[in-house]
């Protein structure tokens, strides 16, 4: 990701950073911030629960103004459109976790994030998505690639958690006080999760 950096940052300053979340883009900032002028992009319509949906941008902006390295970091709303994930995900309820439906949700936000970045001038996007170890960074960097191609904004490869990205995200969460969620967002993952939890008491 390194070289990654240094290749793009002679070429292109202006960054959009799709963001699912406080804890997850803690890591992210404070690798990227030197390098790009970043917003953070906050679309994640398999978010379809509201109250949690607020929740999880409030505690991103709270922390972009709290965190020394973010504060120059705009956050950005998007829609809050649940349908298109209900829509993409029809069919795909019974997929576990880094499933079918996983996939079709990554190719979802990441195809805004670059129609957005195209439609409003960034040089450059990529997603926090990978920091997570239950995410697919092959999947991620694959689709964020052909995004790339497809709307004709350059496209960030990364793979987050590797270097202790994932493990320097939650020293990050407890010195801020972040609100740390157990599932991704969905209806369907907080219902795995729940299942989990159930059997681990039995």
């Amino acid at each position: 990701m390194d070289k990654e950096i240094n290749e793009n940052v002679k070429k292109t300053k202006k960054m959009l950073l799709h963001v699912c979340c406080a804890p997850c883009s803690s890591h992210v900032l404070s690798v990227l911030y030197e390098e790009f002028d970043i917003t953070a992009f906050f679309y994640n319509p398999n978010i379809t629960e509201k109250e949690e949906y607020e929740k999880r941008i409030e505690e991103l902006k709270r922390f972009t103004q709290e965190a020394e390295f973010a504060r120059n970091v705009v956050v950005c709303d998007g829609a809050y459109e649940p349908e298109k994930f209900y829509a993409i995900a029809k069919g795909l309820e019974k997929e576990p976790e880094r499933g079918r439906r996983c996939y079709k949700c990554y190719e979802l936000r990441l195809e805004e994030t670059a129609r957005y970045a195209k439609e409003h001038g960034f040089d450059i996007f990529t997603t926090t998505l990978s920091i997570s170890p239950h995410k697919n960074a092959a999947w991620l960097n694959e689709i964020g690639e052909r995004m790339a191609e497809k709307y004709g904004v350059a496209y960030l490869y990364s793979d987050f958690k590797k270097k202790n990205g994932y493990a320097h995200s939650i020293e990050l969460s407890r010195e801020y006080h972040l609100y740390r969620q157990d599932y991704c967002g969905c209806i369907y993952s907080r219902l795995e999760r729940e299942e989990q939890k159930k059997n681990k008491r039995i």
